[in-house]
């Protein structure tokens, strides 16, 4: 017999999951009639991704916020991928998307700007996810965003930002050209990633 106390399975918010697949899917349709190879795999780890964002919000219930952040960063991602720069714009990298778009000229690229806003909604989802376990332990325990706790949230969320550039990483190696970057193009990702973390992480604080 079910359990009537058992809590229902929560759903994803209609209006993001339209949102995102109003852009993915003909972002995927585009990487394809392109034959942009690097996109087209990039859409792939999209789609796991987005996959596993469903699993982690029905056993965590995340914030529509922090939905609509996940959400947010997949369209910059495509953006910044698919969608070509013009010649006037000063960019950094074989190809001119607007990925390659320096914001502030040999100093801050679209692309830190995208890692940096990533990885500070991964440490929410992060935030989310451990609050969730301390709340099945103990229902009646709220967990405090306490300076160990934020650490570790910010340790977890950048190392999901060294898993992506494993990643980038595995693209340059599977594929013959890329706009991956190279090391200082990596070290500049990981930096940008931590940035983000970290402003996630006082802003956590500061809401408690």
């Amino acid at each position: 017999m079910a359990n009537d106390n058992q809590s229902p399975i929560p759903q994803m918010p209609l209006a993001v999951v339209l949102f995102t697949l109003a852009y993915l899917l003909p972002a995927i349709a585009a990487a394809v009639w392109t034959q942009n190879s690097e996109f087209v795999f990039y859409s792939v780890v999209m789609v796991i991704l987005a996959l596993l964002v469903i699993v982690v919000h029905r056993n965590c219930v995340l914030s529509p916020p922090v939905l609509w952040g996940l959400s947010l960063w997949g369209l910059a991602h495509m953006v910044g991928g698919l969608v070509p720069i013009p010649a006037s714009w000063p960019s950094n990298g074989p190809v001119r998307v607007v990925y390659s778009w320096w914001l502030i000229p040999n100093c801050l690229k679209y692309d830190q700007v995208v890692h940096a806003f990533g990885f500070g909604v991964t440490t929410f989802v992060c935030w989310q996810g451990l609050a969730a376990v301390v709340r099945s332990i103990s229902p009646r325990h709220q967990l405090q965003p306490t300076f160990g706790v934020l650490v570790l949230c910010m340790a977890a969320s950048t190392g999901f930002g060294a898993l992506n550039e494993v990643i980038e990483f595995t693209a340059t190696l599977l594929l013959p050209n890329t706009n991956v970057g190279g090391y200082v193009n990596t070290g500049w990702d990981l930096v940008s990633n931590l940035v983000g973390a970290a402003c996630a992480a006082c802003s956590i604080r500061w809401r408690k």
